[in-house]
């Protein structure tokens, strides 16, 4: 092959797109052709990437926004030599938005977002908390979306201040789907992922397991997750463990990642 295969056409200017270090290994999605894999390397102007579905070499171009890396959609660039440790080092959020240098944080917003447990408001804070501190978004814990109804009747949302809620298992069928479709408040936005637990969120090659267990109806998801992958620990321990290899957004599913974003969105948003 002489050249990376030409299959985008033109595309839109204007658009500025995230630019994201194609390390090898790293999983993308092209958008135009739906070629999904891992990437071996750049050559030829273009880079290649093993299709995860045919096991077979394909060579892309370079475009603006040509890949998806965690469901954004993103410009690819080769590695780039590494910077010392110190203030201009880092010029992303782990969310993939651009730092603010020097930012206090703002005074907090009365809306806020509203999440399952501790692990999941861990993992927001690790991937999106430098930007909810520059928009002064605060998150807080339900303990148990059984306590939901409760929560919003009496923080009574209104105009000046909505809730954003982040659920587990939100499909349909199940009680997370119930009790969001009960909620009609116009303040008040669910959003979730399909995911019994916060854990599955995070991809399994970040987590560095093959995949996630299928754990048996009637038997406590997590601690089957830990019998499934022969740990001696207690779901706390392992919890640590999993947060710590989370590095950026392209570390989770895109269903976290877009429910997360979309939030933050809707709670920061003038009315």
């Amino acid at each position: 092959m002489s050249g990376p295969i030409d299959i985008d056409g033109a595309r839109r200017r204007g658009s500025t797109f995230l630019e994201v270090e194609g390390t090898p290994g790293l999983e993308v999605r092209h958008r135009a052709s739906g070629v999904e894999g891992t990437i071996i390397g750049f050559e030829h102007g273009g880079v290649a990437v093993r299709d995860r579905h045919s096991g077979g070499r394909r060579l892309l171009r370079l475009d603006p926004g040509a890949f998806t890396v965690g469901g954004k959609a993103v410009s690819l660039v080769p590695a780039r030599p590494r910077q010392p440790a110190g203030p201009a080092a880092r010029q992303r959020t782990a969310s993939g938005s651009t730092a603010v240098r020097d930012h206090k944080a703002r005074v907090a917003r009365a809306s806020r977002i509203l999440v399952e447990g501790v692990h999941d408001a861990e993992l927001v804070e690790k991937v999106w908390g430098d930007d909810l501190r520059v928009e002064g978004v605060v998150v807080e814990r339900l303990d148990g979306m059984d306590h939901l109804a409760d929560v919003i009747a009496e923080m009574r949302p209104r105009a000046g201040l909505r809730l954003g809620v982040l659920l587990d298992h939100l499909v349909d069928g199940s009680k997370e789907s119930r009790v969001a479709a009960a909620i009609r408040n116009p303040h008040v936005l669910v959003r979730g992922t399909p995911y019994v637990d916060v854990w599955q969120a995070v991809r399994p090659k970040a987590a560095g397991i093959a995949a996630w267990p299928t754990v048996p109806r009637g038997i406590e998801w997590k601690e089957g997750v830990l019998d499934a992958l022969g740990l001696r620990m207690v779901p706390g321990q392992f919890w640590k463990q999993l947060l710590g290899r989370v590095r950026s957004f392209a570390d989770l599913e895109p269903a976290l990642v877009g429910a997360v974003e979309e939030l933050i969105d809707f709670v920061t948003a003038t009315e």
